[in-house]
């Protein structure tokens, strides 16, 4: 990043352009995210991207970063208004999801969220990040079982994070509309199994 972007204004100018290209990123994903697009998104001149970033993957980098950190904030304001109670189920299963799947349920937003997710294996760039990322998405879904008065280890967890996960992916293979419902059918089963 150049010297510019430290001046209020240069400050507000990257700011526009990395929350340009995190909208990109969640509506088409990283080839979504180009130069000409993110400037046009953010209503700035093209030069402005290479200006404030080093290059392509930088952008990139701070879009999924801008991205991943917003959806954990947003878990976050959820798990500080939860009281500390035993919860049903269902109640924790779409807990769960909604850390997992995000805000928008529909079969188009969750394909693009795990094409996303698996599109980061070929950016070797983004591994630091999204295990960081990934780490803290942990901490809030063992505080979220805890406050709902399950207490699980870590291996529980990763299990529960693959079964939701492989009930997603095989919901987009078969084109199912609604992977959300496949999901939460798997993982209800999961913890009512956890809990006898």
């Amino acid at each position: 990043m150049t010297s510019g972007a430290s001046t209020p204004k240069g400050e507000r100018r990257r700011a526009a352009l990395v929350e340009a290209a995190a909208e990109l990123l969640v509506e088409g994903g990283f080839d979504a995210i180009r130069h000409r697009a993110v400037a046009e998104r953010a209503g700035l001149p093209l030069a402005s991207t290479t200006y404030y970033f080093d290059s392509l993957d930088d952008l990139i980098s701070a879009a999924a970063e801008h991205h991943g950190r917003a959806e954990l904030a947003r878990g976050r304001a959820q798990l500080d208004g939860l009281p500390t109670e035993h919860r049903g189920t269902d109640s924790v299963v779409e807990l769960v999801l909604d850390q997992l799947l995000g805000e928008d349920p529909g079969y188009e937003a969750v394909l693009l969220r795990y094409e996303r997710l698996v599109a980061t294996g070929r950016r070797p760039y983004l591994r630091p990040l999204m295990r960081a990322l990934g780490e803290e998405l942990r901490e809030l879904l063992t505080e979220i079982f805890a406050r709902s008065g399950l207490a699980i280890d870590r291996d529980r967890l990763d299990e529960l994070v693959a079964l939701v996960d492989g009930a997603v992916v095989n919901a987009l293979i078969e084109v199912d509309p609604d992977p959300r419902a496949v999901a939460r059918a798997r993982l209800a089963t999961a913890l009512s199994k956890l809990g006898s």
